[in-house]
C-alpha cells in the first residue's frame, strides 16, 4: 500500500507539473510572439518563424522620430502618477475610517461601495462625460485623473479595510492607551504595518490609467493630450491598419513599466492580496 501510494503522489506530482508547463507555454508565446514581431523587418505580423532571421530595431527608433510616442508616453504616465497618488491617499483614509470608526450609516456606506463594483465603468461613460463638460474639465488630465480616482475608491477601500480589520486591535488600543491621537495611530502604527496592501493599491492604480483606452478615449480629444493607448490606435487606424510592426514595438514599450514594477513589488503585491482578503 506504502509503495502504492508513493506511485500515486509521484504520478500526481508528475501531472502537477505538466499542467503548469502547459499553462507557462500558452502564457508566454502571446508575449514572445509580441516581442519578436517589434523586431520583424516589415509591416506584417506573420512570420514563418517565431525569431525573425532579420532582427532589426527600426520600428522602436521610427516610434519616437515618425510619430509622438514620447508626447504620449509622457501623457500617459502624468495621467497614471497623479491618479496613483491621489487613489492611494483617498482609499487609505476611507478605509482607515470604515475600518476603525463606528458611525450611522457605516453599514450602507460598505453595503453601496459593494454594489458600485458590479457595475464595469463604463456603463457610466455618458454621465462622466456630460458633468466634466459642465464642469470644464472635459479634454483635460485633470479630468481624467478625477475619474481614475473616484472609480478606484470602492474596491480599493474594500480591500484595504480588510487588511486594517486583520491588524490586532490591541496595537491601536496600545497607542491610545499612551495618548496617541487618531491622526498619529493613523500615521505612525497602521500606515507602515499597511505597507503590502498600499503597494498593491499604487500599483493597481497605476496600472489601470496606464492601458486604459475606452475613458480617455471618451475625454481626450486634442491630440497634444493624448495617451499611448489613443495614439497606438490611431497610428494603426491613420496609416491603413499597415503598421502593425511598429505597433507592437509600441505594446512593448507600454509592457516595460508594468514588468518592471510587479518584478520589483512581487512580494507586496501577493502578502497585500492574501492579507486584504482575508476579513472584511
Amino acid at each position: 500500500m506504502n509503495a502504492l501510494g508513493k506511485i500515486k503522489r509521484d504520478a500526481s506530482k508528475v501531472l502537477i507539473h505538466i499542467f503548469l508547463i502547459i499553462c507557462a507555454v500558452f502564457s508566454t508565446y502571446p508575449i514572445v510572439w509580441i516581442v519578436m514581431s517589434s523586431l520583424n523587418p516589415g509591416n506584417a505580423l506573420y512570420s514563418s518563424t517565431i525569431i525573425p532571421k532579420n532582427i532589426t530595431g527600426a520600428h522602436y527608433r521610427e516610434l519616437f522620430t515618425e510619430t509622438d510616442f514620447g508626447l504620449w508616453y509622457m501623457n500617459t504616465l502624468k495621467i497614471a502618477f497623479f491618479t496613483m497618488v491621489l487613489s492611494v491617499v483617498f482609499v487609505v483614509i476611507t478605509a482607515y475610517a470604515l475600518s476603525q470608526f463606528r458611525f450611522r450609516g457605516r453599514k450602507l456606506t460598505l453595503m453601496t461601495m459593494l454594489v458600485l463594483q458590479a457595475f464595469p465603468s463604463f456603463m457610466s461613460m455618458i454621465a462622466v462625460f456630460l458633468l466634466l463638460l459642465q464642469i470644464g474639465m472635459l479634454d483635460t488630465h485633470f479630468g481624467l485623473v478625477i475619474v481614475y480616482t473616484a472609480g478606484a475608491i470602492p474596491y480599493g477601500a474594500w480591500l484595504v479595510k480588510g487588511y486594517f480589520d486583520s491588524i490586532p486591535r490591541s496595537l491601536p488600543e496600545a497607542a491610545k492607551i499612551d495618548g496617541a491621537t487618531n491622526m498619529k495611530l493613523f500615521a505612525k502604527v497602521m500606515l507602515p504595518l499597511s505597507t503590502p496592501i498600499i503597494t498593491f493599491i499604487a500599483l493597481t492604480n497605476f496600472m489601470a490609467p496606464w492601458m486604459d483606452f475606452i475613458l480617455a478615449r471618451l475625454v481626450l480629444r486634442t491630440a497634444s493630450k493624448k495617451t499611448l493607448a489613443i495614439g497606438l490606435f490611431e497610428m494603426v487606424r491613420d496609416r491603413m491598419n499597415t503598421e502593425f510592426t511598429m505597433f507592437a514595438a509600441g505594446a512593448v514599450m507600454v509592457a516595460i513599466p508594468i514588468t518592471i514594477l510587479f518584478v520589483i513589488l512581487q512580494r507586496y503585491v501577493i502578502q497585500g492580496i492574501a492579507e486584504g482578503a482575508c476579513k472584511t
